[in-house]
């Protein structure tokens, strides 16, 4: 079984290596780029059974800073 966990900073908080990809793209061409949230993917291998309820646990703990993070859980078989 698997997670993918998708970890974003939460709107409002400022996300300096976002804006420094949106620099970098319109440095290289790319005038269109208005804005851009840079966030993290983990992806977990687990026991067959692992609840999503554990997956939340784990994000809870661990994963995601939930003062400033948000997150969103994929399981798959």
């Amino acid at each position: 079984m698997k997670a993918r966990v998708h970890v974003m900073l939460k709107t409002g908080v400022l996300d300096p290596q976002g804006e420094a990809v949106r620099h970098a793209l319109g440095g290289l061409g790319f005038d269109g780029v208005e804005g851009v949230r840079q966030g993290k993917v983990i992806e977990l291998d687990l026991a067959d059974g692992t609840s999503e309820a554990t997956v939340t646990e784990m994000c809870e703990k661990l994963l995601a800073n939930t003062v400033i993070e948000s997150y969103s859980i994929e399981m798959n078989a």
